[in-house]
Order: C-alpha cells, then sequence, then structure tokens
C-alpha cells in the first residue's frame, strides 16, 4: 500500500441526511453569505454544496424552503405592443394569472404561494 492509499483510507466520508444538506443549502443563501465559507464552516467541499443547490431547485431535497422562495426561473417575453400594466404568470401545467396594474400585492402573495406548492 502506498502513501495515497493510506490517506484515502483514513478518511471516512461522512453520510449526510437531507435535511442536514437543505440546512447547508440555505445558509447560502441568506443574503451576503459565500458558499465557499459556508461549505468550510461546516467541513464540506464548496463544489459538493453547489451540487445540493442545484438538487434543491430541481425538488430533490424535498420542499422548498422560505429562504429559497427567491428562486424562481423567469423567462420575459417581449411582444411590440407597447406596456398596458398587465403582468402574465403562468405555473406550467398549473395556472396562468392575469394581473392588472393596482392588484392588492397581499392578495398577490398568497396566490403565488398557494401555486408554488
Amino acid at each position: 500500500m502506498d502513501q495515497a492509499e493510506g490517506v484515502a483510507e483514513g478518511r471516512a466520508r461522512k453520510r449526510r441526511s437531507v435535511a442536514e444538506k437543505r440546512r447547508i443549502v440555505e445558509l447560502t443563501l441568506r443574503p451576503g453569505a459565500s458558499v465557499a465559507l459556508v461549505a468550510r464552516a461546516q467541513g464540506v467541499n464548496a463544489n459538493q454544496v453547489f451540487a445540493w443547490r442545484r438538487a434543491l431547485e430541481r425538488g430533490e431535497l424535498g420542499e422548498p424552503s422560505v429562504a429559497s422562495a427567491g428562486l424562481l426561473p423567469i423567462s420575459v417575453e417581449r411582444e411590440a405592443a407597447p406596456p398596458s400594466g398587465l403582468i402574465h404568470v403562468e405555473f406550467p401545467g398549473q395556472a396562468l394569472l392575469s394581473i392588472e396594474s393596482g392588484a392588492d400585492p397581499t392578495l398577490l402573495r398568497v396566490l403565488l404561494e398557494s401555486l408554488r406548492r
């Protein structure tokens, strides 16, 4: 056995639960957080944390948390018509919302949060 094999055998890989992975990812989603610093503090490779972040975005780490609620994919489509004060929000396979200017922000938030579930 050479020295490289001995080092690899001496380090046991730590298995982390889904809840622990989510907790670590959520620490990186806080404003001003550094993935590298969070990873180092938690004893995890930063590349692994980035992989867990992608897994969370794909829904592979369970229900997204409140901390990650700001990470919704969006697309903006330009139309030739002048702006009308109307916003269309589509949840593919679920709903299409048309929101006019002056809509109640509290009601809009409740509607959007209920459609995310």
